[in-house]
């Protein structure tokens, strides 16, 4: 292969790889709730994981009469599955298919959510530049739904991704039927399982701090867990902590909303934490960024990565990321090479006022705690000042969401 055509390949590869389907749908106002509804569902995510898709999108009117309907939302996701084809049609495929039709698996099928042969589409391209689309059903009962039309493409990276408009929602009695809700998650269990035993053996160290996770993940939390060997480098600070510094350190890897992978990486910023109260003093934030598939949370001391999903299953995500996260408000940041360095051999102190100590014995993780009052360690006083940090938390976060 000449290097030309490598150089050529290096530079196509991201725009065809890394495509965001809702970014190229917000492009297009009159499709903003079927691309509402791809995000709420987590099919966004999934979609774009795929390397090749075509996207059978529903304007708003469309979507209205989808929705009058009264879906429940796991529902719904098998509903919008049929809209979504593991394989590329763009216009010109579309009106030169093989024998003038096809059959094309779409998501419900190919997840395995769909019973028997009930997640397939037909496509049939008619004469005067009719293309058609249609779900199948195992149930021969039934009667055929009404066909849907192509109406135009709205966006096209040949041979991989293609998002068309269709003149109406597509369904099926195997897609409409009842979808359980998910069952409540584990949150302990399902750490224990893939990586986290050690951060999970925390939390259920902390009985406080474990309902306020369990608490959340009723109406919508995002965990970030610390795989078991970022913790176990992580144990001799972590022991050095207050027993309210331990239980700050733990809420702030809980986020108090759901947020997908792809919500993650649409919606980089600040993030609430369940640790953040309302007060200047303790922020407990932390920076969600991107690079490409690679999303990162800054805290101003350490910077984490996430490396696998553990759940991602609204109203709960879990995520495995690479180090413990670190908040300012206990650890001070990295000091430069001039700062760190030792005061010259033989230069005594200079004789005069003492320093003042730090207003906050955490943010000297490696010396003793000095918060030693016996009545701050109770589990008591543990919980009043753990359910201050989590209701303010919850607030500011309902708070973001309304405005969002």
């Amino acid at each position: 292969m000449s290097p030309f055509i490598l150089v050529l390949l290096a530079a196509t590869a991201p725009a065809i790889h890394g495509f965001n389907v809702t970014k190229i749908l917000g492009e297009h106002p009159d499709f903003s709730t079927f691309n509402h509804y791809l995000t709420v569902t987590h099919l966004a995510g999934e979609i774009n994981s795929r390397r090749t898709i075509t996207v059978l999108a529903v304007n708003n009117a469309g979507m209205a009469e989808l929705l009058g309907k009264h879906f429940s939302l796991p529902t719904l996701r098998n509903v919008l599955s049929l809209h979504v084809l593991v394989d590329y049609f763009g216009a010109k495929k579309l009106h030169e298919l093989t024998h003038g039709s096809a059959l094309s698996s779409s998501l419900f099928q190919a997840t395995g959510a769909a019973p028997g042969t009930s997640g397939f589409v037909n496509i049939s391209d008619h004469r005067a530049g009719l293309v058609s689309f249609s779900a199948t059903s195992d149930d021969s009962t039934v009667v055929a739904a009404d066909t849907s039309s192509f109406v135009k493409s709205l966006k096209e990276l040949p041979y991989n991704v293609s998002i068309v408009q269709i003149s109406k929602p597509l369904s099926s009695p195997e897609a409409e039927a009842p979808a359980a809700a998910p069952a409540p998650v584990n949150l302990t269990n399902l750490m224990n399982r893939k990586g986290c035993a050690l951060f999970a053996g925390l939390l259920s160290s902390d009985p406080d701090v474990l309902k306020i996770f369990d608490d959340s993940a009723e109406g919508g939390l995002t965990v970030f867990c610390p795989g078991d060997a970022a913790v176990k480098a992580f144990t001799p600070k972590f022991k050095n902590l207050t027993a309210d510094g331990k239980s700050s350190l733990l809420l702030y890897h809980g986020h108090p909303v759901y947020n997908s992978q792809q919500m993650l990486k649409d919606n980089n910023g600040v993030f609430l934490t369940l640790a953040t109260d309302g007060g200047a003093k303790r922020s407990f934030n932390f920076t969600v960024q991107d690079d490409g598939e690679k999303v990162t949370l800054e805290t101003g001391v350490t910077t984490a990565a996430i490396t696998s999903t553990l759940i991602d299953q609204d109203p709960v995500a879990v995520y495995q990321v690479d180090k413990v996260l670190q908040p300012l408000e206990l650890f001070k940041p990295e000091a430069t090479d001039a700062a760190s360095a030792p005061a010259p051999a033989g230069h005594a102190k200079k004789k005069g006022k003492k320093a003042a100590p730090s207003p906050n014995a955490d943010s000297a993780p490696d010396a003793a705690p000095a918060d030693q009052v016996a009545d701050s360690n109770t589990a008591a006083g543990r919980s009043v000042g753990v359910h201050r940090w989590f209701a303010a938390g919850l607030a500011a976060a309902v708070a973001v969401a309304m405005v969002s």
